[in-house]
Order: structure tokens, then sequence, then C-alpha cells
């Protein structure tokens, strides 16, 4: 048998190379086909050169046909010298790499690893095998230097892994920079536990084959849902193995949650909580216990729902679900169904348990998308991408809240989710590694108000927050990467601070949707409202309400001295910046244009005192004219939206705007002049570089302060007020994190335009003048007269009626 397979192989052997072509032949074609691209190449480009009468395409094309040569040559020149490397060392390196990468640590920490440990691994070797005096001299200087280089390479590793991050650059919190004493909320911290005794129980199939609680321990039983309509590619390695580890297809979804309820008669409204991807194996319904002990004692049921069966697996390697986040909100809507059945069947602990006019959902990271893709489904007749599909639903969904939501992971008919007269609240973290940009944000702007009821939408952006600790489950880790040492923790808050904060916000916006306990409303203009209830950290708000109308909103044209209000106009002076653009955020657009604007005074570094530095005719100002259609009441609020932009100030001070004026002559005329005083500057210019350097490590070791400004109002008679930015608060610099330790040694900082709402009511205003008339305003003026320089983005700028 083995005679036989040896003559089949010296066989097979011979034919190939009775077909493989000769040096001749490959050489041949090599040149066949070398030439005929060249020929190509030079028809192509002469014909262009020819048809638009310039040579210099002719010598461009040869330049470019150059260079491909020598690129060529150079990766052939590579792949030499890696088919060169050991066998043992190719092979080594060709299969850690990749499995380095695949461990998501980018590519500095693999290449460092690469080249550390096989200079510690060459060192011991040579040393353990050849014997150290064995070695020649110089063998001996370079085992002893790649040992040393790589020991100190792998220490530098352990010390920039063991401890939990890195101190960034300061940051001044703007909210404290010149009005810290805010008058607090004269009313209890919503994260106070309530007058209730909390009961537990678990709803679910009965079938789990992992979780007891959702097994034979089970409270009560639910009927499954045939998800098949919302879920794609459930199929493949991962759906075999979601079906084995899970028992059931995407036909036979469970209907599980955990739940918190008041011991009480009730009725009392009712929430669910929805988490968002993670492993399925890691299961995330648990991980809002300390959300469901408050709600519950200050009267709110919370069922925390399972959807662990559509998270990720290992196994999606291989392809998984996609674009699931429309069944996470489907399913939201069965768990309501099957609640309002309970709340209407005689003898169940729910019956008339249930105030089903008070609802409210809330959902972490993809949860938080599928909450609003539950609040859209629940007024359509139909799936908006399969109308075969039949829904019928229309529960009284009063709040929605989204806990370091995505966004657009699933689009219905291939557009954003919109929904319209639902309360809406997002909370998002800066420290956030998983959903690094402020993607709420943007379902923020498709939030709308059309009906007669009173409705509002809020906003909080937590310095120092991450991804994670909103859930008791997931933590500090961010990512799917078990090595939690590369991420930087330095700036993460506490995990009992964060959930607190999560606990006020959400505590709070719960009481004002479903209860009517408005008082809670300005601690979502102002976090100072909450200074006592609140951990230290720098919050962004952005909030507005039904009775919100802007009269410039920068989405109406493209033309910048418009506004919303077409009877009024725009005017400017000295600005160095001025445009209007749409939002664009770190990974998306924001879904809203705004109005963009800059100064720059180019003053000496010393000088602070715009006031008395800068002459009025030079002042940068923008004025809007308010047009007739828009009516002022005296007892109204002023609010805008604004952010920084750290782009340049004065951007035609370089760039293409910066053009060389010296021509030869005076090179010539000054070479001289120059030649004869440089001796003379040599020890003075020593001297100013090194002042120049201190200066530098000082202003890069100090917080840049908050911008501020005047804005100015003037009524129909000409009478005036002016007040600071800062009289509310002034703003805040873009936040820059590093997330990563790498970071620190690339230097890469992460952030985006975070706005804040400025809230000024004309009641307030007018005490600075009392012969100002608010109701007779005609034109709002914004003085850059507070800091030297900067660029700002304003956004909805409008009257809404005092909270």
């Amino acid at each position: 048998m083995k005679t036989k397979y040896q003559q089949l192989r010296n066989w097979l052997k011979r034919q190939i190379e009775r077909f493989t072509p000769g040096p001749n032949a490959v050489k041949g074609a090599a040149l066949g086909l070398f030439l005929t691209t060249a020929l190509l190449w030079f028809s192509f480009a002469l014909i262009k050169a020819i048809a638009i009468k310039d040579g210099w395409v002719l010598v461009f094309a040869m330049v470019i046909a150059l260079l491909v040569t020598l690129i060529t040559l150079l990766l052939i020149k590579a792949l030499k010298i890696i088919n060169n490397l050991p066998r043992s060392f190719k092979l080594a390196v060709f299969i850690c790499l990749p499995l380095l990468f695949m461990m998501s640590f980018g590519w500095l920490v693999p290449v460092f690893i690469v080249i550390v440990t096989s200079l510690v691994g060459a060192a011991i070797r040579s040393i353990k095998r050849t014997g150290f005096k064995n070695l020649t001299r110089v063998k001996k200087v370079v085992v002893l230097a790649g040992l040393l280089i790589g020991l100190g390479g792998g220490i530098t590793l352990i010390a920039l892994y063991i401890p939990s991050g890195f101190e960034v650059d300061p940051i001044e919190n703007a909210a404290l920079y010149n009005n810290p004493d805010i008058a607090q909320l004269k009313v209890e911290s919503p994260s106070k536990q309530g007058p209730y005794k909390v009961k537990t129980l678990t709803y679910g199939s009965g079938k789990d084959k992992h979780r007891p609680e959702y097994g034979d321990e089970v409270s009560f039983k639910t009927d499954s849902v045939d998800g098949l309509a919302f879920l794609d590619n459930w199929e493949g390695f991962s759906g075999w193995w979601r079906e084995t580890y899970w028992g059931f297809d995407s036909k036979s979804l469970p209907i599980n949650a955990r739940v918190w309820y008041p011991d009480g008669d009730g009725p009392f409204p009712l929430a669910l909580v929805v988490h968002g991807n993670h492993g399925m194996q890691d299961y995330s319904d648990p991980g809002y216990d300390y959300l469901g002990e408050l709600l519950a004692s200050r009267g709110i049921i919370l069922a925390s729902v399972d959807q662990n069966f559509i998270n990720g697996s290992w196994t999606d390697i291989f392809g998984g679900l996609e674009n699931e986040n429309d069944a996470r909100g489907w399913l939201l809507l069965e768990h309501l169904k099957q609640w309002h059945q309970w709340n209407t069947t005689a003898g169940h602990v729910f019956h008339k348990k249930v105030d089903t006019t008070k609802l409210a959902l809330i959902g972490h990271s993809r949860g938080g998308e599928a909450v609003a893709h539950a609040a859209l489904f629940n007024k359509l007749p139909f799936y908006p991408d399969d109308a075969s599909v039949k829904f019928d639903y229309n529960y009284d969904i009063k709040a929605v809240i989204a806990i370091a939501p995505v966004d657009g992971q699933y689009e219905p008919g291939d557009t954003r989710t919109k929904f319209e007269d639902v309360d809406y609240f997002v909370i998002h973290g800066a420290q956030d590694a998983d959903v690094s940009s402020y993607m709420g944000s943007q379902q923020y702007e498709r939030v709308k108000f059309k009906d007669s009821l009173y409705h509002f939408k809020a906003g909080l952006y937590v310095y120092g927050a991450n991804h994670g600790q909103f859930n008791t489950s997931w933590g500090n880790n961010d990512t799917s990467n078990p090595f939690t040492g590369q991420l930087n923790l330095k700036q993460l808050l506490s995990v009992e601070d964060q959930q607190e904060i999560a606990k006020v916000y959400i505590s709070s916006f719960l009481d004002i949707s479903l209860n009517g306990k408005r008082e809670y409303l300005p601690l979502f203009v102002d976090a100072r409202k909450g200074r006592d209830w609140l951990p230290n950290t720098i919050y962004l708000s952005q909030f507005e309400d039904s009775t919100f109308k802007a009269f410039a909103s920068f989405d109406e044209d493209f033309d910048v001295t418009t506004i919303t209000d077409t009877t009024g106009g725009v005017s400017t002076e000295n600005l160095t910046v001025w445009r209007e653009e749409e939002i664009n955020l770190k990974w998306q657009q924001k879904g809203s244009r705004a109005l963009v604007i800059g100064w720059d005074y180019e003053m000496d570094e010393d000088e602070d005192e715009l006031e008395e530095s800068i002459a009025d005719s030079l002042v940068a100002s923008y004025t809007i004219r308010l047009g007739a259609a828009t009516t002022v009441d005296s007892t109204a609020v002023l609010v805008f939206s604004m952010a920084e932009s750290t782009e340049s100030s004065n951007p035609k001070t370089e760039g293409k705007w910066v053009k060389d004026n010296n021509n030869e002559n005076n090179l010539n005329q000054n070479n001289e002049a120059e030649s004869n005083s440089e001796e003379d500057n040599n020890q003075e210019e020593a001297s100013d570089d090194d002042n120049e350097e201190e200066e530098e490590e000082e202003e890069e070791d100090k917080a840049l302060a908050p911008i501020d400004f005047t804005i100015k109002l003037k009524d129909s008679t000409g009478q005036t007020v002016s007040f600071p930015l800062s009289k509310f608060s002034a703003l805040q610099r873009e936040i820059e994190v590093i997330l990563e330790k790498t970071g620190f040694l690339t230097d890469e900082k992460e952030s985006e335009k975070i706005f804040q709402t400025f809230y000024f009511p004309l009641e307030d205003v007018r005490a600075l003048n009392p012969d100002f008339d608010a109701s007779s305003l005609q034109q709002l003026e914004f003085v850059f007269d507070r800091t030297k320089k900067g660029v700002v983005v304003i956004d909805a700028i409008g009257f809404m009626k005092a909270l």
C-alpha cells in the first residue's frame, strides 16, 4: 500500500513538472506583462496630456510609475528579508501576531510584545544552550543588550498595566467657575429609599436550561413569542450554538424578567429596563437591582427584561445576529402586553396593581436604542420593514430613558427612529470605552412634541462615568478584552458614585413623567440644583420642553444672515470664524445644524482684562434682530445650547491663508544685516528659548479657564441690559479623555462637542435695569469681551416658560 502511494506521488510530481513553465517562459511572461502595461500607461498619460494641453501630466505619470517601481522593489526586499528569517521565528511571529490582534490590543501592544519577548527569549536561550562564557565578545554584548532591553520593555509593560491609570491634563469645572452658590431644590433626594417594602419575583418560560429563576423556580410562567420577522442570521454555526445553548430558536423567544415591586395596594406605575449587548453567557439582566430596589421602594414597579439570548456570543466570529435592535424593542412591547393581561386577570398577584396609564421604558447600550424603537412601534399599525406583520399595541408609554445608548444599529425603513409626545432622558459618560461617542444626543434631536400636553427631553453628560458601571454585572471593563489593565481607569468614578448619579436622575425623571412631580425639573437644566445629592464631577445638561419656541434654530437655510423667524436677521462685527453647519460628533452627525462663531484678539499672554485692553471698535460680536413673528412673554426664559469647538480661532493666520511675502531682493538686502546681528542675538535667543520652554510647561499644567462673554438685550425703546454668560454658567471647555493607556504613549486624546443648555429668566434679567421691557425685546447680542479667543457652537436659541 505504501509503495503504491509513493508511486502515485512520484507520477503526480512528474506530471506537474512537465507542465511547469521553465525560466525562459517565466521571464517572457513577466516581460510581456511589463511592456504591455508600460505601453498602456504611457498612452493613457499622453492622451490625457494632449487633451488638456499640459505636458506636465506626462512627467507626473512617469514619476508615479517610478514610485510604484521603487515601492515594489522595497516590498520584494522586505519579503526576502522575512523569508530569510529562521523558520521557527517566522512561525512564531505569524501565529502570535494575529492572536494578539484578535485580543483587541490595537497595534502598538502586539508589536511591543513581539519585540520584548523575542529579545528576552533569544537572550535566555543563547545563555542556556551555548553558555555565556562560550559566546564571543560581540555576542555577549548583543545578548546582554537584548536581555536588558527586553526586560526593561517587559517591566515597562507591567508598570503600564498594573496601575489603574494615569493623570490627564487638568480640567476646570465651568459650573463652579463664577457662580457656585446655586440654591438647592427644596425637596427630598430622589435617590432616598421610599416608604414601601420591596418584594421580588421572576416570570418566564419555566424551561430555562441554565437559570433556575427562569426554570423550575420561576414565579409565573409565560408563553413564548415568535421573533422570526425581527431577527436575521440566526443560522449557521453561530445559530446552531445559540439554539443548542438556550434550547430554542427565533420562533420561540421567552418572555423572561425579574421584578421588584412595592408591597401595597397600588395601582403603581410600571417601568421596564432592558440591558444591551454583552456576552450572552454572562447574564446582564440582574445588573439593575440597585434601580429596582430604589424605584420599588418609591412606588414604581420595575421589571428587568432578559434578552441575553439575542446578545453576542464567541461563535459570532463566524457570523451572528445582525441589526437586532428592532427585536429588542418589539420584545419590550410583548412584555407590556403580558403585564396588561395580568392587570386584568382576577386572582393574579398583579391584578389591578399596575397603573397602565403610567408606563416607562429604560434601556442601556443597545437597549438604549431599543426603547426608542419600542416607542415608535407602539404607535404603528404595522412593522415598518414588513407590513405583513401587524402591530396593535398603543400603550400609554409616558417616558423613555436611554443609558449610554447606541443609535442607528437598526433603521426602520432605512432611516433613523423618530417618536413624538413622550418624555425622553439620555445619560452618557465621558469615560465610556464602548460607546465612546454621545450617540443618544442624536435621538434627543429626533424627539418632537406636538400635542397640547406638557413634555420634556433632557440629556446628561457625566465626566468620569463609563459604560459598564450602570450595570452591576458589567463593571469597570467596557471592552470584550478580559485584560482590564489596558484601560485608563484613573478618571473613572467609583461604581457607587456612578450608580448614585443614575439613581438621582432616573428616579427624579420618572417622578416627573409618571407622578407629575415637576419640582425636580430644574435639576435637568442645572445639576448644581442637586449638588447635595450628587457626587462631585462635571455635569453637562441639555434640556428642552414643549413650551420652547426657537427664533434661531439654524436649520432653515444656508444663508448665515437669516434666522428661523424670517422677519428677523443677523449682523456681526470682527468675527474670525462665522458659518453654519451640521454638528459632527466623534462617530456620526448629531442631526442638527448650528452656528459656529469665533474671535481672536492676538493678545499677549499676560493681558487678561479684555475690557481694558481692546478698543470697542475691535470687539467681536454676533447680533440677532428679532422679527415681528417672535413674541416674548416678560416672564419667559431665554435659552440656548452651546459647546466649545477646539478648532483654530484665527484660521486665516495659517494654512492656505499665509503667503511668504519675502522675495529674493528682500532676502539679499537682509542677509548682511542678519549676519552682523546673529552673533549678538545668540545669547539673548538662548535665554528666550529657556523662558519660553518654562512658560509652555506651566501652560500645559494649567487648565484653560472656561469661556465667558457678555449677553446684551435691547428692547423697542432702546433700553438695554447686559450680563455675563457666567450669570448662569461659563462654558465648559471641550472635555478630553484618554480611554486606553496606550493613548498616553501616542497622545491619543478623545473629545467631541457636548452641548450645554443656558437658562436666563427674563424677570431676573430685568432686575438689572427696571426700565428694560422684556416683552418688547428686539435684539440679542453676544459680545465676546471676556475671553481672549475661542470658537463656540450655538444652537436652538429661543424662549420657554419658566420651570
